[in-house]
C-alpha cells in the first residue's frame, strides 16, 4: 500500500540528471511497469505505453499516470544497490527501549514496515512469525516497525493479533521509514551479520523467497 499519509517529499532530494524520453518506436513489445513495481503493486509484462531513461537505465510505463509520477522523482525509482549499509534505526519497541542495530550485531536482521491498516502486512504477519520461531535460535532477529501516525493503535492491534517477535514503532519526527527510502508497506529489509542489507522486498512477499534468503544469510561465513 502506499504511503498516502505520510510526506514523502522528505526521501529524496536532488537529482543530477533527468530523463529523456525513449521513442514510441523504440519501446519493446511487453515490459514491466517500473512506477507500479516499485509502489508493490508489481503485475505480469504488458505493452508500455510510454518509457523513460535516466541514469543509464530505461524504465517503462502502463499509463500517464505512472509517467508523470516518475518525473516528479525519477531518484526514487532507482533500483537499490546490494549489498549496502544498513541505516541507523529510530523506533521505540512496546516497552518504550529504543531499538538499535547495535543491540543486534552479529545477528541477521529481517525488518518489517508494516502499519494496522495495511491489510498485505498483516497477512504477511503469521508468516514472519514462523519464520523468526523457526530461526531465533540461530542467530535470526525480526522486527516490525510500525509506521502508524497514531502509535496507541499498535498496542491494541497486538492485543488481538500477537506475534512472537519485536514490534516498534517508528519516530515520527525522523522516522526510519525515510532513512531506508520506504514507498509502500509493506517493505522488507534483510541485514546481514555485518550491518548490510542483502535484500529487500516491496509490497506483499513472497515468503518461501525472503526464508531462502535468511537461511542464506544465516548459513553466510
Amino acid at each position: 500500500m502506499l504511503l498516502t499519509s505520510l510526506t514523502l517529499a522528505a526521501l529524496f532530494v536532488g537529482h543530477q540528471d533527468s530523463p529523456v524520453a525513449i521513442p514510441k518506436a523504440d519501446l519493446p513489445k511487453k515490459a514491466t511497469c517500473a512506477v507500479c513495481e516499485a509502489n508493490g503493486a508489481g503485475h505480469e509484462e504488458e505493452k508500455p505505453a510510454a518509457g523513460a531513461r535516466y541514469k543509464g537505465l530505461n524504465y517503462y510505463f502502463c499509463s500517464a499516470k505512472e509517467i508523470d509520477e516518475f518525473k516528479k522523482d525519477p531518484e526514487a525509482f532507482v533500483p537499490p544497490v546490494l549489498p549496502r549499509p544498513a541505516s541507523a534505526l529510530k523506533a521505540v519497541d512496546m516497552t518504550g527501549r529504543a531499538v538499535s542495530l547495535e543491540a543486534n550485531k552479529g545477528k541477521v536482521m529481517l525488518v518489517d514496515f508494516w502499519a494496522t491498516w495495511c491489510k498485505p502486512c498483516v497477512k504477511s504477519m503469521p508468516a514472519l512469525d514462523e519464520l523468526y520461531k523457526k530461526n531465533s535460535d540461530r542467530g535470526l532477529v525480526v522486527l516490525g516497525i510500525s509506521i502508524d501516525e497514531d502509535a496507541k493503535k499498535v498496542p491494541a492491534f497486538l492485543r488481538k493479533k500477537p506475534v512472537s517477535y519485536s514490534i516498534a514503532v517508528d519516530d515520527l519526527k525522523e522516522p526510519t521509514w525515510a532513512a531506508y527510502k520506504v514507498r509502500t508497506v509493506p517493505a522488507l529489509f534483510l541485514i546481514d551479520r555485518n550491518g548490510q542489507i542483502v535484500a529487500q522486498w516491496r509490497g506483499e512477499p513472497k515468503m518461501k523467497e525472503v526464508a531462502e534468503a535468511v537461511e542464506k544469510a544465516l548459513t553466510a561465513k
